[in-house]
């Protein structure tokens, strides 16, 4: 019995995951899902696709760029998005953006601390699979060229990195 609670009390007391692997989830996952966005914004336009990856990148930002975003800095790069969708409504996603800003600080934590961000990342990858194969018509039509070959090699490279995440 004292020692399941001492597993159960080390076990809630270590940190998830090593360092190595949480920063290279956290700049990998990063990477490849702004990568993701930049496909989604040339190819298909797929809002569904383009929140499904602000909420993989809300949860997997390396944590210095965060806190840069979470502080005043970031509070005046939301104002001048605010300011200039008042100008060009339909080219900045606004409300995107300001997710990063106005988040409370214990949602935010709780969602990128421990286990969390990897198991939500992992549904999120898998989501963003689906929707892509809907989005070309089932895997019966697809038609596979370069756009469609890097969109996949992005999602493989986020489910890499999660995966790395989770099994450490």
């Amino acid at each position: 019995m004292e020692m399941e609670m001492e597993m159960d009390s080390s076990f809630a007391n270590s940190d998830f995951g090593s360092t190595q692997t949480r920063s290279a989830f956290q700049w990998g996952g990063t990477i490849f899902a702004l990568f993701l966005l930049l496909m989604n914004q040339i190819g298909r336009r797929s809002h569904m696709q383009t929140n499904l990856l602000v909420l993989y990148l809300f949860i997997s930002f390396p944590n210095v760029l965060f806190k840069l975003l979470r502080g005043q800095f970031g509070c005046w790069v939301a104002f001048l998005a605010v300011a200039s969708n008042l100008l060009f409504p339909q080219t900045i996603p606004v409300s995107r953006f300001i997710l990063f800003v106005v988040t409370p600080d214990w949602v935010a934590d709780r969602l990128r601390d421990d286990i969390v961000p990897g198991i939500l990342c992992l549904i999120i990858a898998t989501l963003l699979i689906v929707t892509e194969i809907r989005g070309i018509g089932g895997l019966e039509n697809c038609r596979c060229n370069c756009h469609c070959f890097g969109y996949w090699f992005g999602v493989a490279c986020l489910l890499f990195f999660t995966i790395l995440y989770l099994a450490t």
